[in-house]
């Protein structure tokens, strides 16, 4: 079975969010499965630097502004690349979707209009001797695929399926935009892109794929509530026939602290001296106070309001009278940015920030960590608690989308039972969280519980080994529709 993905970022290329390391970890777990999968995306200056073996398969004389040639290639864990090499449009240095002042390029409408056109166009015609069985769309960005696929004839056509990874980024423009994507005039109407007046590329993925996926089963379920959905229940509900909620994975040969690399001493869960020696050097490296019994907890986070993290600002002050340690990585709202650069100034030796993200500071932090928060108010799957289980880094998460899904509460019964891996809390306000801190300290003093804990949350399965054939599954069915 041949399959293309179209997304906007992919690890180990480039990376901004979980997006990226489903793009990179999935396909290589449904090659395992007789899934011949290429992931199509943007060329950006450092894609092309880390891809062997690229050949030109396709060229476009002009491509929404200026010529573009497809190219492939292949990472060097084997991952089947096509890169869109268009410098007028992804020739930009940074972050793929914003400028140097922080805020959106001013063309990305056009920019991921041309990657859904060429996705289409590949999963109409093929490239070299390769054309595939169905195309799969990651996020607003690949939510115009679907549209040009329906535009042409039905012979031919490939089978689509759209996954929303957060149905909060819906790729809104203006009707004046619309005009330039090449679409049918009748596409633009409120049974198709049309959104308010506005358009929508995640409306457009929504209406015209065939099937719908998103990453947890809670939150495909939430989606279709006004206080989850951001607009689009409506739509969600009337096709919530072809909805489907599949839980996220990762790739356990990156993330294991028995082999990482990036970690100063690898451990396992029957040999967990090394995660002493892991906090012992996050410690020092954060400039926090060394104690090996201060309960250490980490964030590595977008620094926004959907994280929840506005409700850690007032129990910092709990934790550190308790004994705790924070440390923070990750970048944002400015504003949040600079209360908690102000909350490490307030406690020094106790809380630590990073402003910015850095993937080798991240794998250290979930090894030296003993516990990690992540009080999103939604989340559809969410990794960083997926890697704490696998690094025995004790979540304390929200009870909501993906969280709700990968993470068994520690209360009392799930304790006795041998089966909880971290803490659940609702609500979800900054109390909720306070008392799940409560609980928190309260597991840490118990070092018999405590170490029980950690051994069930490392081998709690957190890869694609139950989510990826879900996705063949899901293949197949489409398949066997036929046109």
């Amino acid at each position: 079975m041949r399959v293309l993905f179209v997304a906007s970022e992919c690890y180990p290329l480039i990376k901004t969010g979980g997006l990226a390391d489903v793009a990179g970890a999935l396909p290589l777990a449904l090659a395992g499965l007789d899934c011949d999968v290429r992931v199509l995306m943007p060329a950006y200056p450092s894609v092309l630097g880390h891809l062997a073996d690229t050949e030109e398969v396709a060229a476009y004389p002009d491509l929404f502004g200026g010529p573009a040639r497809l190219l492939a290639g292949r990472t060097t864990d084997g991952l089947k690349v096509l890169a869109l090499d268009a410098a007028h449009l992804y020739d930009r240095p940074g972050n793929p979707y914003l400028g140097p002042d922080g805020n959106d390029w001013w063309d990305n409408v056009r920019r991921f209009a041309a990657l859904s056109a060429i996705g289409a166009a590949v999963g109409r015609f093929g490239v070299s001797d390769w054309k595939p069985d169905v195309v799969h769309g990651h996020d607003w960005q690949a939510g115009l695929v679907a549209p040009y696929l329906v535009a042409g004839p039905a012979e031919g056509r490939p089978k689509t399926v759209f996954t929303i990874h957060n149905v909060a980024f819906q790729g809104i423009c203006g009707r004046a935009d619309f005009d330039t994507f090449g679409l049918p005039p009748s596409f633009y109407t409120p049974a198709g892109l049309e959104y308010y007046g506005y358009c929508s590329f995640l409306k457009a993925g929504l209406v015209f794929s065939d099937r719908l996926t998103t990453v947890s089963p809670t939150y495909a379920r939430e989606l279709r509530t006004t206080e989850f959905g951001f607009g689009m229940e409506g739509v969600l509900n009337e096709r919530a026939d072809v909805l489907s909620g599949i839980v996220n994975g990762i790739d356990t040969a990156v993330w294991d602290p028995s082999t990482d690399p990036l970690i100063p001493a690898q451990y396992g869960p029957r040999k967990m001296a090394g995660k002493a020696a892991c906090k012992t050097e996050l410690q020092n490296r954060m400039g926090l106070r060394v104690d090996p019994d201060a309960p250490l907890m980490i964030v590595v986070s977008r620094l926004t309001g959907q994280k929840g993290l506005d409700m850690l600002l007032p129990n910092i002050g709990d934790i550190v009278r308790r004994g705790g340690q924070v440390a923070i990585l990750g970048a944002g709202e400015h504003g949040m940015e600079r209360a908690f650069v102000e909350a490490a100034a307030a406690h020094p030796g106790a809380v630590a920030v990073h402003i910015g993200y850095s993937e080798p500071l991240s794998h250290a932090m979930q090894a030296g960590a003993d516990a990690i928060l992540v009080p999103s108010r939604f989340e559809p799957c969410g990794l960083t608690q997926l890697y704490a289980l696998r690094y025995g880094t004790i979540p304390v998460v929200a009870r909501t989308g993906g969280l709700a899904d990968t993470v068994v509460d520690a209360n009392d019964a799930a304790i006795r039972a041998g089966i909880a891996t971290g803490i659940q809390f609702a609500p979800v306000t900054a109390g909720g969280l306070g008392f799940a801190l409560e609980r928190l300290f309260e597991l840490y003093r118990n070092k018999k519980v405590w170490r029980a804990l950690q051994a069930r949350a490392m081998a709690h399965p957190v890869g694609w080994e139950d989510s990826a054939p879900d996705y063949v599954s899901l293949y197949r069915d489409l398949m066997a529709e036929g046109v």
